[in-house]
């Protein structure tokens, strides 16, 4: 497309929109694009929690438990092509959950806590279209990828990049259970092992089973080169305020917390447009 045809379809843009006094350039960006995504509202029903050597000791007497706060400490992605479709990828996720967990030994007993580590992998099926180049950068150190090097496997394109974002996991409940049989211990990256003290074991006598609630959107996306309208830089506005020791001054500058005097009513909390289904994994 020309200069002169793009300014053209811009005029005309405007004019239809009303909004003739806009002055904009057009720039060209290379930017991630989005071809698909996906959301999920994901109920983890009775996920083993993992301790090291030292805290499953504690578990296997225990005469009760409850998780107090769950959060997600890590997680891998990994993107593949998906056979006889083109241009559809599977992404698999593995999130690696904290679990922070007071542990009763008896009967008005101060609790003890511990923390464990539960895993949950998930797979979503995405279209993320063709590419059949490679990209080097500057500043990025070239990856070698074997089954690209291997001249009679085939040139197999380049990969969409994956993207999944997780809110803040709620610990839905939590039971303590005998076992009935050997739960095979997951694996964690080394860095999680560091984090919490030590290798994990498998439970003996005793288990933690807990559930957890979690939001997430998986997404994937290739980087292309898109024309944008320009209208200006991102110049500041408004300069930054210094730093104020007063405590006072700073309280005074905090608006009143209607809401903690008044809270909504349930009408006005309910929102029935989610568009996530709840999918209570077992």
């Amino acid at each position: 497309m020309s200069e002169t045809t793009f300014e053209a379809e811009n005029t005309a843009a405007q004019t239809d929109n009303g909004d003739s006094g806009a002055d904009f350039n057009p720039v060209c960006l290379d930017v991630p694009r989005i071809y698909d995504s996906c959301g999920a509202k994901d109920c983890l029903r009775n996920l083993t929690v993992f301790f090291t050597a030292e805290n499953q000791a504690l578990i296997d007497t225990a005469t009760s438990v409850r998780v107090t706060r769950v959060s997600v400490i890590s997680a891998t992605v990994d993107v593949d092509s998906v056979a006889f479709h083109r241009g559809y990828y599977s992404v698999d996720t593995t999130f690696y959950f904290l679990c922070c967990c007071e542990v009763y030994t008896g009967a008005g007993s101060l609790p003890t806590t511990v923390t464990g580590v539960s895993v949950y992998s998930k797979r979503a099926v995405l279209y993320g279209s063709e590419g059949s180049v490679k990209r080097f950068s500057s500043n990025a150190t070239p990856v070698l990828d074997p089954a690209e090097l291997d001249c009679c496997t085939g040139y197999y394109g380049s990969l969409p990049t994956a993207t999944v974002q997780v809110s803040s996991p709620m610990a839905l409940a939590a039971t303590l259970s005998p076992v009935t049989t050997p739960a095979i211990v997951p694996f964690v990256p080394e860095n999680i092992a560091e984090f919490i003290g030590g290798a994990l074991v498998a439970p003996t006598a005793q288990q933690v089973r807990t559930t957890i609630g979690i939001f997430s959107i998986t997404t994937l996306s290739r980087d292309v080169q898109l024309m944008l309208p320009s209208y200006d830089f991102c110049v500041p506005r408004k300069e930054c305020d210094d730093q104020n020791d007063d405590p006072c001054e700073a309280f005074n500058n905090i608006d009143f917390p209607s809401d903690s005097f008044f809270p909504p009513s349930a009408q006005e909390n309910d929102s029935n447009d989610n568009p996530f289904d709840c999918h209570c994994a077992t």
